[in-house]
This record gives C-alpha cells, sequence and structure tokens, in this order.
C-alpha cells in the first residue's frame, strides 16, 4: 500500500496575488469598520442620499436604535463591516466625496458674495454697472439705495441692518 502524496501543487501566480496575509486582511476589515462608523455617526438626512444596499439600509436602522448601547453597537459595527465587504463601495464613497465638495462650493460662492459686497461700497459705478449688466433681474435703483444705506452705517459705525440687507439682495439675484 502506497502512502498519498502530501506534496502541493504548485500555486501559481494568480493565485499568490489573491493570497493576503492575516495582517493585511485585518487591516483591511479595520479600515471598514472605520469606514461603517463613519456611516453611522451620519446623520439620517445624509446617509439617506447615499446609494445603500438594502441590507446596509436596515442595518443603519438598527444602529440608531441601538446608538446608546456602547457594546452592541461595536458589534453590530462589525457586522456592518462585513457587510461593506460585500458591497460595491465606490459610488458610496463617490456620494460622500459629492456632499463634501458641494460644502466647499457653497463656501466659495459666499466668499464670492461678500467680495462683490466690499467691491461695491469701495468702488465706483463701474462695478455697479458690470454687476447689472451680468444680472438683468437686479433693479438699479435698489442696488443704488442698498450701498449708499450700508455706506452711511459703516461710515456712522451703527450695526450693519443695511450692509446685510446688501449681502441678501447681491444672493438673491445673482447666478
Amino acid at each position: 500500500m502506497s502512502k498519498p502524496s502530501t506534496k502541493k501543487a504548485p500555486i501559481s501566480i494568480d493565485e499568490e496575488e489573491d493570497l493576503k496575509s492575516k495582517s493585511e486582511i485585518k487591516r483591511e476589515m479595520h479600515k471598514l469598520q472605520n469606514f461603517a462608523q463613519e456611516l453611522v455617526e451620519m446623520s439620517k438626512h445624509q446617509r439617506s442620499r447615499l446609494p445603500l444596499t438594502d441590507d446596509l439600509i436596515y442595518a443603519m436602522v438598527v444602529a440608531d436604535k441601538i446608538a446608546n448601547k456602547h457594546e452592541a453597537l461595536r458589534r453590530h459595527i462589525r457586522h456592518i463591516a462585513k457587510i461593506l465587504l460585500e458591497t460595491d463601495l465606490a459610488p458610496i464613497h463617490q456620494a460622500i466625496d459629492v456632499m463634501a465638495n458641494k460644502h466647499q462650493q457653497e463656501t466659495a460662492k459666499f466668499v464670492r458674495l461678500e467680495e462683490i459686497r466690499t467691491e461695491l461700497l469701495t468702488s465706483d459705478n463701474n462695478d455697479i454697472e458690470t454687476l447689472l449688466a451680468d444680472n438683468p433681474s437686479m433693479e438699479r435703483q435698489k442696488l443704488r439705495q442698498l450701498i449708499r444705506q450700508a455706506s452711511k452705517e459703516f461710515k456712522a459705525d451703527k450695526p450693519a441692518k443695511y450692509y446685510q440687507e446688501l449681502f441678501v439682495y447681491i444672493k438673491s439675484h445673482t447666478h
């Protein structure tokens, strides 16, 4: 009777690339757990804007219910990470990036509007005419009146009522 062969078949190059060390697998799971934690910490409104699978949506509902039970939530986050392991994360990451970028865009728009207001208060009629030409919905008389009142407030060191009104007017009529 011969012994069964204990030699293992040689591993192909493709299979070697698929094999991961335990440490690498753990690092990936920790990353997924951290991502799951971020998803759980998002508001319900933010999560509603993400392309989550039905399993993830249900897992988030459960996470909201056990949010004040620390150990249960920790275990549940590990469960969510396992669900994420089987999910295509690219659309979720893309949606999160879009939400973050929208905030940056709003900030940039706010800064641009403040610059327009400052230019109107500190410069000549050319800026007013340019703004009116670019935004036909603005009324020349209303704009000039707000600029005049805001300048008076600034010079008299009064509260910035018209200064704020000018900002709101510019914001509502620019594109």
